[in-house]
């Protein structure tokens, strides 16, 4: 028998074809050069802006002021238990004090990142250099011992992102097989899951991260809703675009900004401006702040996370609404 011949295909539907791919392609691209760009870009010479440190006594406030300029917020204070209270509250990096004058003291907080409390030690060191002093330090904050880096609240929040976007990009393409509210319990019950297991995992399996399990847990689970429910919405208002700019905003931006391998007070402006109003920094604070500053400036980020994850929620039921109006507007017009 001699099979049918093949459909022949027109001009427009090459073109269809040859624009779903070059789009993928293009987006790739974009997508691999923005994350190359933003994460090597950061790491390329950060510097201290505003970094806040406390002084003991008004003289050695107004040389450190004199001294460090602009790389750092001076708050002056009346002795050095007071600044130890500030740094614990993480209210600021370090505290600076002038037992004798000879010596400097420099108590800092190791959890506020390497980057952070070492720019802080060098600023010291730079200004004992400049009056002919020693300094003498103490981490009074230090990173869990199983996180010698302070780099697992920024895996742990990378991982959680990163898996929350990819669920709700894969239920976004099967928006056509399974129902919206079977998408929405999906990404509502992996947001529960994937946070108990995260915080499990990094908190007493491993104790990389110090913060109340049910604290950390609560932090990790709004992260997974907000990544997924924002991922869903921005999908469903813009197909493959919103998919894109997901992975911009969330995976790439975010994390990258989050204050996690930098610290906040060494990124450029731009970065500090944004950085705790994305979800995966305001995650990094809220896990940090709930290990190691005793749940100190907890609200704001944890506020954050809530209200992506119910704008998410809002704009997807938003979408689904309208496109049931389109079919009955479209019959009344007839």
């Amino acid at each position: 028998m001699t099979s049918p011949p093949e459909p022949r295909t027109d001009a427009a539907t090459l073109v269809d074809q040859r624009r779903a791919w070059t789009t993928l392609v293009i987006t790739g691209l974009i997508i691999g050069t923005a994350f190359i760009a933003i994460y090597v870009g950061l790491q390329r010479d950060p510097e201290p802006s505003r970094l806040p440190i406390a002084v003991v006594s008004e003289q050695l406030a107004n040389n450190a002021q004199a001294g460090f300029g602009n790389t750092v917020a001076v708050t002056e204070v009346a002795s050095v238990a007071d600044g130890r209270a500030m740094v614990r509250h993480g209210d600021a990096v370090a505290v600076l004090g002038a037992p004798s004058p000879t010596t400097l003291t420099l108590e800092y907080a190791g959890a506020s990142g390497f980057s952070e409390s070492g720019a802080a030690r060098q600023l010291a060191a730079g200004l004992a250099t400049k009056t002919g002093a020693t300094v003498q330090e103490n981490d009074i904050v230090p990173l869990a011992t199983y996180d010698s880096r302070g780099l697992s609240a920024f895996y742990v929040v990378f991982g959680v992102t990163l898996s929350s976007f990819v669920l709700a990009q894969g239920l976004t393409a099967a928006a056509a097989k399974v129902r919206l509210r079977h998408r929405l319990y999906a990404m509502g019950g992996f947001a529960v899951a994937i946070g108990v297991i995260a915080a499990t995992v990094a908190g007493p399996v491993y104790g990389s991260l110090t913060a109340p399990f049910p604290l950390l847990a609560l932090s990790l689970i709004l992260l997974s809703a907000a990544s997924a429910f924002t991922t869903k919405a921005l999908g469903a208002w813009l197909g493959p675009a919103g998919i894109a700019l997901a992975v911009l905003t969330l995976t790439t931006i975010g994390n990258a900004t989050s204050g996690a391998t930098i610290g906040v007070d060494l990124l450029p402006q731009w970065a500090q401006a944004i950085s705790g109003k994305l979800p995966p920094g305001a995650a990094v604070r809220a896990v940090n702040n709930f290990g190691y500053f005793s749940g100190a400036h907890t609200v704001a980020p944890l506020a954050v996370l809530t209200t992506w994850f119910l704008a998410g929620l809002g704009f997807v039921l938003l979408r689904q609404r309208t496109a049931r109006r389109r079919p009955l507007t479209a019959e009344a017009g007839r």
